[in-house]
């Protein structure tokens, strides 16, 4: 498949550009797959890495048609050794699609991410759709809420330092958070951290030390540990108190619509990068 998109930013190292275009182009080859959405995700794609951030690239892929035709279901997640700062894996398309209508952001967040290493705009636009037209925002929310509340409780002390590259993960889900909340009629909130901060107009002391926690992160390889700072506490456990007030738990019910949309869809991508012979 030709890439349609590929979006790689000038401060990419071109040695490990080159290295994750060969283990996809390996993965294609070996694993008999087509490579339909391949994107950076993590610190890099959020906008915030630091000069020896992984390289964390995250990838859809399909298989051939006789694969999905035999009693013995393959895999739905391949796998690859990481090596040094180079993290490649990827679902099933198949996968991707059961979580993204059951709410999970991370599917969301790779079909939003600003660095694509290759991709048909067909896939991103279609299950996108899929997302806009079905994903449960509360599900998102929810999701969004389980993983900043454990980052919160794993990380953070109101009375002890705190490793400051870390409060990004509680920072990021609360922020996400209070951008549905602000934003009722959306449900795919921006991947990118400082777009999603200036989106949410958060308090103007939240903005600032965000801003500066970015700045550092940006130019040093180890952030240090600092007393956790009273608006970005406030913030965060406000915003989780309130997400939990106004977003309800996810019904484990698929929509009848939802799922005739979603095998709709998954036969069609099937015809598309696997045809019959």
């Amino acid at each position: 498949m030709d890439n349609h998109i590929r979006t790689i930013p000038a401060s990419f190292d071109p040695v490990t550009v080159k290295q994750i275009d060969a283990r996809l182009d390996a993965i294609e080859i070996d694993d008999h797959v087509v490579i339909a959405w391949a994107i950076e995700s993590g610190s890099r794609a959020w906008g915030f890495p630091s000069p020896d951030s992984d390289y964390d690239c995250r990838f859809l892929f399909v298989r051939q048609v006789d694969d999905y035709l035999s009693p013995w279901v393959r895999r739905d997640v391949i796998e690859t050794p990481l090596e040094g700062d180079l993290d490649v894996n990827g679902w099933d398309l198949g996968k991707a699609i059961k979580l993204l209508l059951k709410g999970n952001a991370v599917v969301i967040e790779w079909l939003t991410s600003p660095i694509a290493y290759r991709g048909d705009p067909w896939m991103r636009e279609e299950l996108l759709d899929l997302a806009r037209r079905f994903t449960d925002r509360d599900a998102v929310a929810r999701h969004y809420l389980h993983l900043g509340e454990g980052q919160r409780k794993a990380y953070f002390s109101d009375d002890k330092d705190v490793a400051l590259k870390k409060l990004f993960y509680a920072l990021r889900p609360a922020a996400a958070l209070r951008w549905m909340r602000l934003h009722p009629d959306a449900g795919v909130a921006p991947m990118h951290f400082p777009t999603l901060m200036a989106q949410c107009q958060p308090p103007v002391e939240v903005a600032s030390i965000t801003s500066e926690l970015i700045e550092l992160k940006a130019t040093s390889k180890e952030m240090g540990s600092a007393p956790l700072p009273g608006p970005i506490r406030n913030f965060v456990d406000s915003e989780f108190t309130t997400a939990r007030d106004i977003f309800a738990p996810r019904s484990k019910t698929l929509n009848h619509n939802a799922k005739e949309a979603a095998e709709a869809l998954f036969r069609v991508a099937i015809r598309r990068y696997a045809p019959m012979p």
